[in-house]
C-alpha cells in the first residue's frame, strides 16, 4: 500500500514537470554521477602510516593452576572491584536433533528456576547477589583444518568483590539444578525470542545474508546457520507454534534434560578475572565449592560435526522492502600465509570499489567485504539494498577492477591500517582477559595471532591481486539473498532456490 502511494505522488511530480524542469534534473544527475566517480585528495587531511603501527600485539597471559582437580586460569585486571568468573564445559557428542536446541538451553538455563526456587526467586537471588549470569555456546574451527571443530559450553557471571562466595554458590545452583518442568516460562521464553529474531532481520539482514551463504563451505559456517542464521529463525517460529501443545512442551524440556546431564558429564574448566589483592582469597573459596563443578561420569564423547563442502544459491524471502545481498567463497584459516592478503583485501575492495559502486550509486544503506578465517570464507554483502543482480554483479566487478586496474599504495596501506585497527581495539580489563583465554583454548596462541598481524603488515599489491585470483573464483562462489516475494521471479533467473522465511 506505502509502495503504491508512493509510485502514485512520484507520477504525479513527474507529469507536473515542464521540459525545462526535467532537463534541470537531467543536469544535475549527470554532474552527481560525475562528483561520485571522482577521486578526492587524500593529502587534504593528515593520515596514520605503517609507520606509525607498533610492531607487537599487547596481549595478557593468565597464570594456570588446579582448584579441587579442576583446570583454573586466573586473570589479574584492574575490574574497579568487580570479578567475573565462568565455569567452562567441553561439548558432548550431542545428534542432530538435540544440537538444534542449543541456543534454546542456554537461554533458559539462566532463566528458569533452580533447586527448590522458581524462576522469579531465582531472579530476585541474581538480582541481590550478582551483576547477572548468562549462558552461551562458543564453537570454533581447527586451525588448519576447517572441517574439525571444538565447542564449549559457558555459564559466566560477574559480582562485586564482597558478593563473590554467594556468586559462586548461584552458579553452583544454576548449572546442577536447573528446573526444567516450569513449562509456561519455557513457552514465554521462547516467544521472545522468536520476537527478537524475527526483528533482527531487517537491521542484521547482511550478517544473516552471508551466514547463509557460507553455510556450505564448513561444519561451524553450516552451524552457525542453522543455530544463529535465517535456518535457525525458521526453526523458532515453528517450535514456537508447536509448544502451544501440552504434550509438545514437554517433549521439548525432556530433550533440554537430556543436553543438561551430558553436560553435567562433561570435563570442565574455570576461569576467573579479577584485581590482584582478591586473588588469594578468592581461589580459596572456589576451592570450597569447586567440586560440585566436577564431572559427574567418566564417559564422555567429544563434541563433532558432519564435514561441509557444497554450493549454496538460496533466496529467503520475508516482508522486507529493501533487499541484503550476499556472496562467499572457500578460503583458508588464519595460520595459513594466504589470511593475512584476504583480510586486507576485505577492505580494499570495499574503500576501491565497492562502498562507490554499491552504496553511493547504487542506493543501498552500505555494502562491502571481509574474510572470516573461522568459517574460511571471503564474503561479499550489501544492506538495505534496492538492488539484487546488479549488486551481485557488482560483487565480480570488483574483483575484475582489483586484477585489470592499477592501484595505488596507499589504497593497501589504508586497508592494512584497518586490518591492524580492528585487532589492536582497546576493550575492557575483563573482556581482554577472556578474549586471551578463549583464543589460547581454540589453539589461537600469542605466537600465532603475532605472526598473523606480522603477516598483515607485509602484505603487497601483489599479495592482493594473488589470492584474489585465487579464491575469488566464480565456480566457487555461494548466494545468498533475503528479499520480498516481488523479487522472486528475478531471483528464479539467477538459479536461486525460493525459501520462505
Amino acid at each position: 500500500m506505502r509502495k503504491k502511494k508512493e509510485e502514485g505522488r512520484l507520477s504525479g511530480i513527474l507529469e507536473s514537470m515542464t521540459d525545462e524542469d526535467k532537463e534541470k534534473v537531467i543536469v544535475l544527475s549527470d554532474k552527481l554521477s560525475k562528483r561520485q566517480t571522482q577521486e578526492d585528495d587524500p593529502e587534504i587531511l593528515p593520515k596514520v602510516g605503517l609507520e606509525d603501527v607498533p610492531p607487537k600485539m599487547e596481549i595478557i597471559e593468565g597464570k594456570n593452576t588446579i582448584v579441587a582437580g579442576l583446570p583454573l586460569t586466573m586473570f589479574e585486571q584492574g575490574t574497579n572491584g568487580l570479578v567475573y568468573q565462568q565455569i567452562v564445559v567441553n561439548l558432548p557428542e550431542i545428534e542432530n536433533e538435540l544440537l538444534q536446541l542449543i541456543p534454546y538451553f542456554s537461554s533458559c538455563m539462566t532463566e528458569l528456576g533452580c533447586g527448590e526456587l522458581d524462576y522469579l526467586e531465582t531472579q530476585a537471588w541474581q538480582d541481590r547477589v550478582s551483576g547477572g549470569i548468562n549462558a552461551h555456546t562458543a564453537i570454533m574451527s581447527e586451525l588448519g583444518n576447517v572441517q574439525n571443530v571444538d565447542g564449549y559450553f559457558v555459564l559466566s557471571g560477574k559480582a562485586l568483590s564482597r558478593n563473590y562466595e554467594s556468586l559462586l554458590q548461584l552458579m553452583e545452583k544454576t548449572l546442577n539444578s536447573v528446573r526444567f518442568d516450569e513449562y509456561p516460562r519455557i513457552r514465554e521464553i521462547i516467544a521472545q525470542q522468536r520476537a527478537g529474531r524475527e526483528q533482527s532481520v531487517t537491521g542484521n539482514g547482511h550478517m544473516l545474508a552471508m551466514i547463509a551463504a557460507a553455510s556450505g563451505i564448513s561444519p561451524k559456517a553450516a552451524l552457525s546457520h542453522k543455530l544463529q542464521g535465517l535456518s535457525g529463525i525458521k526453526h523458532i517460529k515453528k517450535l514456537d507454534d508447536e509448544l502451544k501443545s501440552e504434550q509438545f512442551i514437554k517433549g521439548f524440556a525432556d530433550n533440554l534434560i537430556q543436553i543438561h546431564q551430558r553436560l553435567l558429564n562433561a570435563p570442565k574448566q574455570l576461569l576467573f578475572v579479577c584485581e590482584n589483592e582478591y586473588q588469594s582469597e578468592f581461589q580459596s573459596k572456589l576451592e570450597n565449592i569447586s567440586g560440585n563443578f566436577k564431572s559427574k561420569s567418566d564417559e564422555f564423547r567429544t563434541f563433532n560435526l558432519e564435514p561441509v563442502d557444497q554450493l549454496v544459491k538460496q533466496a529467503w524471502i520475508t516482508s522486507s522492502q529493501v533487499n541484503f545481498c550476499a556472496k562467499a567463497f572457500p578460503t583458508v584459516t588464519m595460520d595459513h600465509p594466504d589470511a593475512a592478503p584476504l583480510a586486507v583485501l576485505g577492505g580494499f575492495l570495499k574503500n576501491g570499489y565497492l562502498h562507490r559502486a554499491i552504496r553511493e550509486q547504487g542506493g543501498a544503506y552500505g555494502g562491502g567485504a571481509s574474510h572470516d578465517s573461522d568459517t574460511t570464507s571471503f564474503r561479499f554483502y550489501s544492506y538495505r539494498d534496492p538492488r539484487l543482480t546488479d549488486t551481485l554483479d557488482d560483487f565480480d566487478q570488483s574483483i575484475q577492477w582489483l586484477l585489470a586496474e592499477k592501484h595505488e599504495w596507499r589504497q593497501v596501506e589504508e586497508a592494512i591500517l584497518g586490518v591492524i585497527g580492528k585487532m589492536d581495539k582497546p576493550g575492557s580489563p575483563a573482556g581482554d582477559a577472556k578474549e586471551s583465554f578463549y583464543n589460547r583454548l581454540f589453539g589461537r596462541t600469542p605466537e600465532k595471532r603475532q605472526l598473523f598481524r606480522e603477516r598483515v603488515l607485509a602484505v603487497t599489491l601483489d599479495d592482493l591481486k594473488s589470492v584474489g585470483e585465487q579464491y575469488l573464483v566464480p565456480d566457487k562462489a555461494s548466494v545468498a539473498v533475503i528479499c520480498s516475494a516481488e523479487k522472486e521471479n528475478e531471483c528464479k533467473d539467477i538459479g536461486l532456490e525460493i525459501i520462505p522465511l
